[in-house]
C-alpha cells in the first residue's frame, strides 16, 4: 500500500517489486520485466487490465511461429506473463490454443576427463576455483558464484545449494580436492572483511535478490573460453560444459541416473536421461557390431 499522499507505483514498477518481494532473482526479474515491456510493445502499449487470455495467446503463438524462438524461451514468457495477470492483476488466463514451440533435444557438449585437466590447468585464482565446483560439484554458475560459508560442509563433504532453479534447495557432492583452496579461499575472505570492518566498511544491509554474488559471472565466463582455446579444445565449450561433463563422467563410471538426477536437481529424471545420449548407450550399454567381430 502506498503511503499517504502518495501517487501508487506504475505498472512496471509495481510488477518489479512483487518480484522482489516473492524472492525471485535478480536476474529472473530483469527477464520478466523484459518480456512485460516486449507484450506491452505487442499490443501497442494497452494496459493489462484492458487484455487478457486472448492478447497474451497471440503473443505466445507470435513468438512460436514467427520469430521461432525456442520452446523454454515461450515458456519464460509465458511464466512471467501468468505472474503479471494471476499474481499482480488477480486474473487467471485460458492458454487453449496457443501454439506452442517445438523442443530441440539438443545433445551436450561434453568434455573427456583429459581435456577437463587441460582446461582446468589453465585456469587460476578465483575462475579455477569456480570451475572446480561445477565439474567436481555439477554446480551451475549462478549457483557456485551464490555460495555462502554456511552453504559448505566440510565434515560431511557437502554443499548446500539453496533456492536453486525451480526455488528448491538441494545437497551436492564437496569434492575432498577443492577443500583445501575452498578453505584458504575462505580465509583470505575473512582477513579481508575484518579488515573492511576495521576501517568501518563492510557492514550494509541490501535488499533480497540484489547483491548476491560478488564475482560477476562473465569473469568466469571468459576466463573459461580462453583457457579452452590455449587448452587446444575445439569444442564449443563454456563454463557450463563443466557440469554436463559431471553428470556424463559419473555416468561412465557406474553411478545411477537417479542419483545424478538429486544432484544436478533436475526436476524430471528425463531431463538427466539426455546424458545417455552423449554415451550413445542408452540405460543398458550399446556397442557397435564393428566391435564385436
Amino acid at each position: 500500500m502506498s503511503p499517504a499522499g502518495s501517487k501508487p507505483p506504475g505498472l512496471i514498477q509495481g510488477y518489479r517489486e512483487l518480484l522482489q518481494t516473492r524472492h525471485y532473482a535478480r536476474r529472473t526479474v530483469k527477464a520478466y520485466e523484459q518480456w512485460l515491456r516486449r507484450f506491452l510493445r505487442f499490443h501497442s502499449l494497452r494496459h493489462p487490465r484492458e487484455m487478457g487470455s486472448a492478447e497474451v495467446n497471440a503473443f505466445l503463438t507470435h513468438l512460436a511461429v514467427e520469430e521461432q524462438v525456442s520452446a523454454s524461451t515461450q515458456n519464460q514468457a509465458l511464466a512471467a506473463l501468468l505472474f503479471l495477470y494471476r499474481d499482480l492483476l488477480d486474473r487467471d488466463l485460458d492458454l487453449e490454443g496457443v501454439v506452442r514451440a517445438r523442443t530441440r533435444q539438443r545433445v551436450p557438449v561434453v568434455l573427456s576427463e583429459a581435456e577437463v585437466r587441460e582446461v582446468r590447468g589453465r585456469l587460476e585464482g578465483e575462475p579455477a576455483l569456480v570451475a572446480g565446483l561445477l565439474y567436481g560439484s555439477g554446480l551451475r554458475l549462478m549457483e557456485a558464484l551464490r555460495l555462502r560459508v554456511k552453504d559448505l560442509d566440510f565434515e560431511r563433504r557437502e554443499i548446500t545449494v539453496r533456492d536453486a532453479k525451480g526455488r528448491k534447495d538441494r545437497i551436492t557432492l564437496l569434492p575432498k580436492s577443492l577443500m583445501p583452496p575452498l578453505q584458504e579461499h575462505l580465509l583470505r575472505v575473512r582477513s579481508l572483511h575484518h579488515g573492511d570492518l576495521e576501517a568501518g566498511w563492510g557492514r550494509v544491509l541490501m535488499p533480497y535478490a540484489l547483491g548476491r554474488h560478488h564475482l560477476d559471472p562473465s569473469v568466469v565466463q571468459k576466463a573459461v573460453k580462453r583457457a579452452v582455446t590455449e587448452a587446444g579444445v575445439t569444442k564449443q565449450a563454456s563454463s557450463h560444459t563443466f557440469r554436463h561433463s559431471f553428470a556424463t563422467h559419473l555416468l561412465e563410471r557406474g553411478q545411477d541416473i537417479r542419483t545424478i538426477q538429486e544432484l544436478l536437481g533436475h526436476k524430471d529424471v528425463k531431463t538427466t536421461m539426455i546424458y545417455t545420449h552423449v554415451l550413445n548407450r542408452g540405460p543398458l550399454g550399446v556397442r557397435s557390431p564393428a566391435d564385436l567381430v
